[in-house]
């Protein structure tokens, strides 16, 4: 069977695989980011077949191979990045501004958050940001230089359990975006990074996340408490804990794309920083959101109990289906 297909063939089928893993790589790798680049190599698949429907010479193919292989290792090279020097000088000038500054003072439902948990993650996350942002703002626009804000992907899908966190980055993600807009005539370029969990701060530290959970009870009111019950809040902590176990140690894509984004000579608006980020976007995208749903929570919190007042409203109804039954074969006895 392998006798029958010539060597042509074969040469065919290596360019067009390599175009379409290449198509297929730069979707996962970057997504929206790079749609321009995508539209490329879908664009030269689509070329190579054309063209040897038309029986391309042998000598065409092997000088499609060489062009495709030279593109692709310059696509591969690392891009070329400013120099450094005099980028940043004190007192006189400000080249690169990078926000980094983030809390997380809560974990649960969004109704058992507390305000003070709100304003705590705005406070820090959105208004800390705004604050420096446009204190040096004056220095930035008049060294044309860079902005990058590490922001995370909970501000724009829908976490469990991290409404007061996610609505504080689904703000900055906003004031990062306008300022973009904003900024682009006066030559500074902006970018966001948007990380994977990863072992920073408080995050991965077991008795902060004890201290928010007794503060949290302290303060909810007792009906509320009742409602849910001390063990759903609880399942919560653990698994808020258990998840920051699993966190990234090597900061080293997040420092990757902090680099890019102040040195590179063409920016990107947004770097997915660590494993999963790109596919997590790009199914959040184009799935529907029953998948995506799905896929947040057994991302990141898998609750198996529900809470109490449901336990018991679902234990009530089971009660009264079984009477029911009892009752309806006493009738027809």
């Amino acid at each position: 069977m392998m006798e029958d297909y010539t060597l042509p063939f074969w040469i065919y089928m290596g360019v067009l695989t390599m175009l379409v893993g290449g198509a297929m790589k730069k979707l996962l790798a970057s997504h929206i980011s790079a749609a321009p680049t995508l539209v490329a190599w879908l664009g030269a698949t689509v070329l190579v077949e054309r063209l040897w429907t038309f029986y391309v010479p042998f000598f065409l193919g092997l000088a499609v191979i060489f062009l495709t292989c030279r593109l692709y290792s310059t696509r591969n090279n690392p891009e070329p990045l400013l120099p450094a020097e005099g980028k940043a000088v004190l007192i006189t000038g400000l080249w690169g501004l990078v926000n980094n500054a983030g809390v997380c003072v809560n974990f649960g439902d969004a109704e058992l958050s507390l305000m003070s948990n709100y304003r705590g993650c705005m406070e820090v996350n959105f208004f800390g940001t705004l604050a420096v942002t446009k204190a040096f703002l004056p220095l930035l626009r008049q060294a044309k230089g860079r902005i990058t804000t590490i922001s995370s992907p909970a501000g724009d899908q829908p976490f469990p359990c991290l409404a007061a966190y996610g609505a504080s980055k689904a703000a900055l993600n906003l004031l990062i975006n306008t300022l973009r807009h904003e900024l682009e005539p006066w030559g500074v370029r902006v970018s966001i990074i948007l990380p994977s969990s990863y072992k920073t701060g408080q995050a991965s530290n077991p008795a902060y996340w004890e201290q928010q959970y007794k503060h949290t009870l302290q303060n909810l009111p007792p009906g509320l408490l009742e409602e849910y019950g001390e063990e759903y809040m609880n399942e919560t902590k653990e698994l808020f804990q258990n998840h920051s176990k699993t966190a990234n140690e090597d900061l080293s894509p997040v420092i990757d794309a902090i680099v890019q984004a102040l040195l590179s000579p063409q920016p990107l608006v947004r770097y997915y920083a660590g494993p999963r980020v790109s596919l997590m976007y790009f199914i959040f995208s184009y799935l529907p959101s029953s998948i995506s749903d799905k896929f947040l929570q057994k991302l990141f919190v898998k609750k198996k109990l529900m809470p109490r007042a449901l336990r018991k409203q679902s234990a009530l109804g089971i009660n009264l289906h079984h009477h029911n039954n009892n009752n309806e074969e006493k009738l027809d006895k």
